[in-house]
């Protein structure tokens, strides 16, 4: 054991070294999201594992948004990812991963039970990546600790991620332009990108891909960093964590989508979380179709015994 964790610690101080190298040639940070920098333990990062191949589904992020619930992009749970491919089809039972930091940790004593997936309802309806979301709940509860631990979501106003030039920071083991996997966790610091700008560049049909979102008002997006780098193939699911500067408070302000970026494209698309929040706790209260009729009723009977 000694020597394996002699041989990672090399390979890690090796990797710091070439970042760190890397980090003055502006021109080099195209290789994907992990051009920048390596991660700490950030204890809210899943691993949605479907395949080591990314040509049979390949593996993403997500975030453990409770003791029980990760919160991904729906997409990840598909091998293919079109709506021509989704639609009618029921989504693959991932693996989830908590608590690692690198890719090779990724292995039995880091699995988590898998119970149920749940797409968002709307998933896919008009395009790829309208309502791209799914929460995949445990089949039991997590033990939390420092090194597993959930992120918040937005409470009422917080749409911090709404407003141009604040900043998130976002994690992934993303595959990069070369479908190489980045070994260990790494992160970018992004620009929230102005709505506007970012409506007008995908919805003006001057992108350079052939699929990319249509932004409406349940997304928003990210810049570059200073770098010029950017998040690229299997960073999608991740969380985009921000700080209120308000009361130093840190949530999930989205979830990201599109993410083939990389150096291609201007902007990284995210769904709103704050424009998720009913069907998201809908979910995790367990409301079923006749959930809101059954309430309804209630209601009745017990304010009609008051006339």
């Amino acid at each position: 054991m000694t020597g394996i964790k002699e041989k990672a610690s090399r390979e890690e101080r090796k990797e710091r070294s070439s970042v760190s190298a890397s980090s003055t040639l502006d021109g080099l940070r195209f290789r994907r999201m992990v051009g920048g920098t390596l991660a700490p333990h950030v204890p809210w990062q899943a691993m949605v594992y479907l395949s080591k191949n990314v040509m049979n589904g390949g593996f993403a992020g997500g975030a453990l948004i409770s003791d029980r619930w990760v919160l991904t992009a729906g997409r990840n749970l598909f091998v293919r990812k079109s709506r021509k491919d989704t639609q009618g089809k029921e989504p693959t039972i991932p693996k989830v991963y908590l608590g690692i930091t690198r890719h090779s940790q990724a292995d039995d004593s880091k699995e988590v039970a898998v119970e149920k997936v749940v797409l968002h309802p709307g998933f896919q309806n008009v395009s790829d990546w309208d309502n791209d979301l799914a929460l995949i709940q445990l089949k039991e509860p997590f033990t939390l600790s420092a090194a597993v631990m959930p992120i918040p979501l937005p409470e009422r106003g917080e749409d911090l991620a709404e407003a141009a030039q604040e900043k998130g920071i976002i994690t992934g083991w993303g595959w990069g332009v070369l479908f190489t996997p980045a070994k260990s966790l790494k992160h970018l610091l992004l620009p929230v990108a102005s709505h506007s700008s970012c409506k007008a560049e995908y919805n003006s049909g001057g992108q350079v891909l052939s699929s990319t979102p249509t932004v409406d008002d349940n997304m928003f997006c990210t810049g570059a960093s200073k770098y010029q780098e950017n998040v690229c193939f299997g960073d999608a699911g991740g969380a985009l964590a921000v700080q209120d500067p308000k009361d130093g408070r840190v949530y999930a302000a989205g979830i990201l989508s599109f993410d083939k970026t990389c150096a291609v494209e201007k902007y990284a698309v995210y769904m709103k979380l704050s424009a998720y929040m009913p069907w998201i706790n809908s979910v995790l209260r367990g409301d079923s179709e006749k959930s809101a009729s059954l309430r309804s009723s209630v209601m009745s009977e017990m304010y009609s015994r008051q006339l």
